[in-house]
């Protein structure tokens, strides 16, 4: 599986958090964030393409 950035595996891991659950997705979010990995913007940039923001938008304005 080909990684494409950083922000786009973590909206892939909200996308796919019935399969690789929720606490999987949660912490690639903060880990990301973490390590400055991606911006709040790039973030929420994947969010649009994955077509989850209204999943990701809880998670990232508590961490954020």
């Amino acid at each position: 599986m080909r990684v494409y950035s950083p922000a786009k595996t973590v909206a892939d891991c909200f996308k796919y958090r019935n399969k690789i659950g929720l606490d999987v997705a949660i912490e690639a979010l903060r880990d990301c964030r973490t390590q400055r990995k991606a911006t709040a913007d790039e973030l929420w940039r994947a969010a649009k393409v994955c077509r989850m923001t209204n999943v990701m938008r809880p998670y990232m304005e508590a961490i954020l």
